[in-house]
């Protein structure tokens, strides 16, 4: 008879548990096979490992375990939209309001405007009246012999100053958001609630 585990090979002898015929190869000294051995290994592992709590098995483990909660989904932070009733025409004046100050007033003009591109209009309007005020501010200061120098040097940097913000906010009113300018937007905001 061949051995179990090796095809035209002559077994020896038996294992002494499952009882397969074995080769000189496959029997170790106390007779037993090589699948014999593994799970006598298995259940020794198994018995001397502590227990967590359960069974053991394959009904438990961290492989059966319920998976963990997921994570809410991402929502990006909504921006207030102009209302869309608005027409194309009058946002344009309305952004175009922030570099140049004329479209701001003529603006005014045009009746058919929501609330919030009412208050859009003003803000550009309020922009524009600051940037000139600081800038006259600042050339008053900068004919102080002492006090000048200052001002004489902060004189310049308004000009580029005054370009970006101007673009960059006549740019967000034309997509569409609801522009807060920091220290105008509040007191427009207040003046237009009371109306």
């Amino acid at each position: 008879m061949d051995c179990f585990f090796h095809a035209r090979v002559p077994s020896v002898s038996a294992c002494t548990d499952c009882k397969k015929p074995l080769c000189a190869t496959c029997r170790d000294d106390r007779g037993a096979c090589p699948s014999c051995r593994l799970a006598a290994k298995i259940d020794a592992a198994a018995s001397s490992r502590e227990r967590l709590g359960g069974d053991v098995g394959p009904a438990s483990g961290p492989w059966n375990a319920a998976p963990p909660p997921q994570p809410p989904p991402f929502v990006a932070p909504r921006a207030t939209v102009l209302a869309t009733q608005d027409s194309v025409e009058s946002k344009a004046l309305v952004a175009l309001g922030y570099p140049l100050f004329a479209l701001a007033l003529l603006s005014l003009l045009d009746r058919r405007k929501s609330p919030a591109l009412r208050k859009q209009t003003f803000q550009a309007l309020g922009f524009n009246v600051g940037f000139a005020g600081l800038w006259g501010a600042l050339s008053v200061l900068a004919q102080i012999p002492v006090l000048g120098i200052s001002a004489a040097i902060l004189l310049p940097f308004l000009i580029p100053v005054f370009i970006v913000a101007s673009v960059y906010f006549g740019i967000k009113v034309w997509q569409g958001e609801d522009l807060n300018v920091p220290i105008i937007g509040d007191w427009i905001e207040e003046r237009l609630v009371a109306h």
